[in-house]
């Protein structure tokens, strides 16, 4: 489908001492099927986009269509259960349970959509195979690697076979090695009926996506591909 999701004047702003506009007017179409890479400089929006397109927070104001359907008015617990299974979340810092094996963090997130703990380990176990985990299993995060944490993480964005996937700086804190690595783990999750947004510093990174996103002060300044 074309235009799975649609931005339409999307701003938000923060109110602090001052207000601050960190997104200002943003207009953009998003397809199945594609790769997308947000590049700008720190403070550009390029997570503020990423946190709304998850449906973590809300614009100030404008649109965000999903099959033609603006989200924007839903409730939390709508919202919460179109994020557990439609869109999957991958973080810089991993964001993975300290106290919880590789596998177990991996198969909560299908727990969110009630499924077995049976189930949902069987299923987490046959994704972190594909991403070259299937002896990490038990490992506890302090016992992997930043490579092998980041592909947990990446398991765990997958187990609910997401339409959406979305990174925020994927690779920011791996050495070069791992993150050539990782983002090839990510290229690979392209899909007809899936589409990967990632936000990266790395321009040879961004380079690679079907569509390149620039961001400049809150605002799109170029959308390339």
């Amino acid at each position: 489908m074309s235009n799975f999701i649609k931005l339409k004047k999307i701003s938000k702003n923060f109110v602090t001492e001052n207000k601050v506009r960190a997104l200002k007017n943003i207009n953009i179409e998003l397809s199945l099927g594609k790769v997308y890479s947000i590049v700008g400089p720190s403070g550009s929006g390029k997570s503020t986009l990423l946190n709304l397109l998850s449906l973590i927070d809300n614009p100030s104001s404008g649109s965000i269509l999903i099959e033609n359907t603006n989200i924007v008015p839903f409730e939390k617990d709508k919202k919460d259960k179109i994020r557990a299974s439609t869109i999957g979340i991958i973080y810089q810092n991993y964001n993975l349970l300290s106290d919880f094996t590789a596998i177990e963090n991996v198969s909560l997130a299908a727990l969110a959509l009630n499924k077995t703990k049976k189930q949902s380990m069987e299923e987490a176990k046959k994704i972190m195979s594909k991403l070259g985990l299937s002896k990490r299993l038990e490992h506890f995060p302090s016992e992997l690697s930043g490579g092998e944490n980041q592909r947990v993480a990446i398991a765990r964005a997958l187990i609910n076979k997401p339409k959406i996937v979305l990174a925020d700086e994927p690779t920011g804190n791996l050495d070069n090695a791992s993150a050539k690595n990782v983002f090839k783990n990510l290229l690979n999750l392209k899909k007809a009926d899936r589409l990967i947004i990632f936000a990266t510093h790395n321009r040879e990174f961004a380079n690679m996506s079907d569509c390149k996103i620039e961001m400049i002060d809150g605002s799109i300044k170029s959308i390339n591909g």
